[in-house]
């Protein structure tokens, strides 16, 4: 996975000059945000945002596979494959890398810090480590929008990556990331025939960086319509444009 570390006076700057490093769009990286601005003591002393994009594998999984092997929207392309056993980290040193067993080690303990007891299975799949949650019945891991599933993934990251290495990893719970996908491809659908039946621009609800790819993706070939992402911060809107009309931030108010 190619990835650059750049600098710029706002998050946003920094991610624009990524961008421009690796030559892509920003629906096609995954960024971390190293450093946030700081203008310092009376301008003095200030520092520059710092963010690390790395660009994302595309995915090649349609609507249509079996839901075991759709993934979240952040993942690379995903191969079939059997259902997996859900398996006690203690006993994942034998069939997975280490890496793998130590990912599922952390992840259950910080689950159980929460108050739940739940267990972890390690799927190796073409660039990237899926952790698959079960136990939790609650649907408390999983939590408003897959956002507990995000944070946790984010944690694990941060984690590993910071010794391990590069290596992606992805955590999903009751088959979370496949009906949101699933979810999301339909209403994407459904806003881009209402931008075109209307003739006019259609904003989505917030959503974080791995939805918005999904709607990206979904209609990335439809030559009739073009997609942005309107907003700072994460959780950002994604605009869906119908070919001749104007930007929302163009026209005249």
């Amino acid at each position: 996975m190619e990835s650059v570390e750049t600098e710029g006076d706002s998050i946003d700057a920094a991610i624009d000059a990524a961008l421009r490093v690796l030559g892509t769009t920003r629906d096609r990286v995954e960024i971390e945000i190293l450093a946030n601005a700081s203008r310092g003591l009376f301008g003095l002393g200030g520092r520059k945002a710092r963010v690390r994009a790395a660009v994302r594998a595309p995915l090649t999984a349609e609507a249509g596979e079996p839901r075991a092997t759709r993934i979240a929207a952040a993942a690379a392309p995903t191969a079939a494959s059997s259902p997996t056993v859900p398996r006690r980290a203690a006993d994942l040193a034998v069939a997975d890398d280490r890496t793998g067993a130590r990912a599922a080690k952390i992840l259950e303990d910080i689950v159980r810090h929460i108050g739940i007891e739940a267990q972890v299975a390690v799927r190796n799949e073409e660039g990237h480590m899926l952790l698959e949650l079960t136990g939790d019945t609650s649907g408390v891991l999983i939590g408003r929008r897959g956002q507990m599933l995000d944070a946790l993934e984010y944690l694990i990251n941060r984690i590993i990556g910071r010794d391990e290495g590069a290596t992606r990893i992805l955590v999903d719970s009751q088959d979370y990331r496949a009906r949101r996908r699933s979810s999301l491809e339909e209403m994407a659908r459904r806003m881009a025939d209402q931008a075109k039946r209307k003739r006019r621009a259609v904003t989505l609800n917030p959503m974080s960086p791995h939805d918005r790819r999904i709607v990206h993706l979904v209609l990335q070939h439809d030559s009739s319509l073009t997609t942005r992402s309107s907003g700072k911060g994460y959780y950002r809107r994604l605009i869906i444009i119908p070919e001749g009309v104007p930007s929302p931030a163009r026209q005249p108010r």
